[in-house]
C-alpha cells in the first residue's frame, strides 16, 4: 500500500518536473542596457521572425528593440538544463557565429559569443558592437 502510495506520488510529480526543464529554453529574453533581445524556443523551434517568414520556423532569433534587425539562430544544441550552444547568422546571411546561453538562476542568462563574427545591431544610424558576454533577463 506505500508503495503503491509511493509510486503514484513519483508519477504525478515526474510530469511537473519535465515541464519545468522545458521553460528553461523556452522564453522571452530581454537586455536593458543595449535593447536587445532574445525570442527562444529551443524544444519545439517553431518561433518565427516577424516580417521576415521567409526563414521559415526558427530555434530563435536575437532582435532589436524598434528595428526589423536580427540575427537568426539557425540550429542549437541544448548541452544540459543550463546550457546550450547555438549557430547564428545576420539576417543578410553575411555573418556567423557560434554562441552559448546559460541559465544562471530562474530569471537570468548569460549570452557569450565564441568563434565567429561580433554581433553588430543598428543604433542611432551606427552600428553598434555588442560585448562578448550580455546578462538576458526573462520577460
Amino acid at each position: 500500500m506505500v508503495r503503491n502510495i509511493l509510486y503514484t506520488l513519483l508519477l504525478w510529480c515526474f510530469p511537473v518536473v519535465i515541464h519545468a526543464q522545458d521553460n528553461t529554453f523556452r522564453a522571452y529574453l530581454y537586455n536593458n542596457e543595449y535593447n536587445v533581445y532574445l525570442r527562444i524556443n529551443f524544444y519545439d523551434q517553431d518561433v518565427r521572425v516577424p516580417g521576415q517568414e521567409l526563414y521559415g520556423t526558427l530555434p530563435g532569433y536575437l532582435g532589436k528593440v524598434n528595428n526589423s534587425f536580427c540575427w537568426v539562430i539557425t540550429s542549437c544544441e541544448i548541452k544540459s538544463d543550463r546550457e546550450a550552444t547555438l549557430q547564428l547568422i545576420n539576417d543578410f546571411g553575411s555573418e556567423d557565429l557560434t554562441a552559448t546561453l546559460t541559465r544562471k538562476n530562474d530569471s537570468i542568462y548569460l549570452f557569450r559569443q565564441g568563434a565567429g563574427s561580433t554581433i553588430k545591431v543598428p543604433n542611432k544610424g551606427k552600428w553598434q558592437k555588442l560585448p562578448k558576454s550580455l546578462e538576458f533577463k526573462r520577460k
